[in-house]
């Protein structure tokens, strides 16, 4: 079991360090940079830069360097001082900005799969048992709705609903008196009750999903001959079912567990945008839009390392719920 865990940090850290290359890269690719972006802004306004200026600016930025220099530099910051680079931008350390938004992201996309959870197990458990029953139509045409429906569009929708029906403060994650307030209990009290809009947006496609795969699984699982015999020698068919046919139907659920959580990363971009969240999604459009490289290539770093944890963490759920899958990790045949 050690030697599993071992195997899998040692590939995380190597999956990172491929993704902040590839996405230093990537940022990199577009012709000009940020010093080039700073020009045009200035001609806009008539203030004209010279090449002197110019190569000045360049050289207190470090783009002066060649592309790997650059990136070198950057990662042995990170890994000498944690220094993460400063930001063109909003001209502070990296560090100052982003952990406040990695924290709000991460809280964020917990919550929403808590929520998946506590929503999608039950009902696609409830659907594979009454299968055919009004409630199983009724929550399938309830999950392709969920499907359907474009994220934005629905987190519009709540808007409206949380202000017309409910006045509630609208946007963000705080109410305006608490936005730059220091932390204490109303605050967190603000946080939660502003929490459950964004949470429910990003959780319905996820939701509707989930619901569809374990009613499948299930169904599949109750026909098995394993699950006949024990209904023939009489188990009680509550017990039945929880115990044997829904812990097996979970299996595939589990294992796509990080596909989930790397959704709700991706897709919190346009949702953050539309109800003004304070996550990393806007945060890291204006560095991209910007060109601002650090601040970019740690966030994409970061929601990375997010993506690459969710799947350690379903590769250890998948353990505990299948003993199968321990006894292979015992014998080193889980890579």
């Amino acid at each position: 079991m050690a030697e599993f865990f071992l195997r899998r940090l040692v590939l995380m850290i190597f999956t990172v360090i491929a993704i902040s290359i590839v996405s230093y890269a990537i940022i990199a690719l577009p012709p000009g940079d940020y010093v080039d972006k700073v020009v045009a802004d200035a001609r806009k306004v008539g203030d004209v830069m010279t090449a002197s200026e110019i190569d000045a600016l360049r050289m207190q930025l470090g783009l002066d360097r060649s592309l790997p220099e650059q990136y070198l530099s950057w990662i042995w910051g990170i890994v000498t001082r944690g220094d993460f680079g400063r930001s063109f931008f909003w001209e502070v350390p990296v560090s100052e900005i982003i952990w406040q938004r990695l924290g709000m992201t991460t809280l964020l996309s917990v919550l929403t799969l808590v929520f998946i959870w506590v929503v999608a197990i039950p009902i696609g458990i409830y659907s594979a048992v009454k299968k055919y029953s009004l409630g199983d139509y009724v929550f399938t045409t309830a999950g392709f709705i969920g499907l359907a429906i474009p994220n934005f569009l629905l987190a519009l929708i709540l808007l409206y609903i949380s202000f017309r029906y409910m006045g509630q403060s609208v946007g963000g994650l705080f109410s305006p008196e608490y936005v730059n307030a220091p932390w204490s209990l109303g605050k967190v009290l603000d946080l939660i009750s502003h929490l459950w809009i964004p949470m429910v947006v990003l959780g319905t496609a996820g939701t509707a999903s989930v619901i569809r795969t374990i009613r499948a699984n299930l169904l599949d699982e109750l026909h098995k001959p394993y699950v006949l015999t024990a209904r023939a020698k009489g188990l009680e068919e509550r017990r039945l079912t929880l115990k044997y046919p829904v812990r097996y139907s979970l299996n595939p659920f589990v294992s796509g567990l990080n596909d989930i959580f790397v959704t709700i990363i991706s897709g919190e971009t346009i949702v953050a945008v539309v109800l003004g969240l304070q996550t990393t999604g806007p945060l890291l459009l204006d560095a991209l839009r910007g060109q601002d490289m650090y601040l970019a290539a740690t966030l994409i770093m970061f929601l990375s390392f997010l993506a690459v944890l969710g799947t350690l963490f379903s590769d250890v759920l998948l353990m505990a719920l299948d003993p199968r899958i321990r006894r292979q990790a015992r014998e080193g045949e889980v890579l």
